[in-house]
């Protein structure tokens, strides 16, 4: 066990014949108990001052630990973002694609459905001139082949009425 100031302001030396001179040994002995009083009052300064240390080591480190947690948390949470936009993309283009698909087959349809309606206007007018042919070829065949002879007298008929 370490000397205290205490212990050595109460050491008491027995004298002898010709012993050491008690005051300059009362002298040497104060000198060294306000030392030691001095060393134990540094010493617990310092023990104060790593103990508040310790404190702001420990203080930072818990703060790193939380930090890289939070840095962890971050870029999982970023990847997580990353992947569901990624997968939000690929149904928005699937979605676009199927819509794509939708107008494309619209169209194609509708094309058909013009292209015969085209067909039939085609038959029909087709059909058409056939039947105003027939008709103006007959109506020239009774022009050229009389038939106005006999609508003559019928004239002179309804002029005398």
């Amino acid at each position: 066990m370490p000397l205290t100031p205490l212990d050595i302001h109460n050491k008491e030396f027995s004298t002898g014949f010709r012993g050491y001179n008690v005051d300059e040994v009362n002298e040497f002995l104060d000198q060294i108990i306000k030392d030691m009083e001095l060393l134990i009052k540094e010493k617990k300064d310092l023990e104060e001052r790593v103990a508040m240390l310790n404190e702001r080591v420990d203080h930072y480190k818990n703060m790193e630990e939380n930090l890289s947690k939070s840095i962890l948390v971050a870029q999982e949470t970023a990847e997580e973002v990353k992947s569901n936009a990624r997968k939000e993309a690929q149904l928005i283009l699937k979605e676009a694609e199927k819509n794509a698909d939708r107008i494309v087959n619209e169209a194609l349809a509708k094309s058909r459905k013009v292209a015969i309606e085209i067909e039939e206007l085609k038959k029909r007018a087709s059909v058409y001139r056939m039947r105003f042919r027939t008709l103006l070829e007959a109506q020239m065949e009774m022009l050229e082949n009389g038939g106005w002879d006999d609508l003559e007298p019928a004239d002179s008929e309804l002029e005398t009425v």
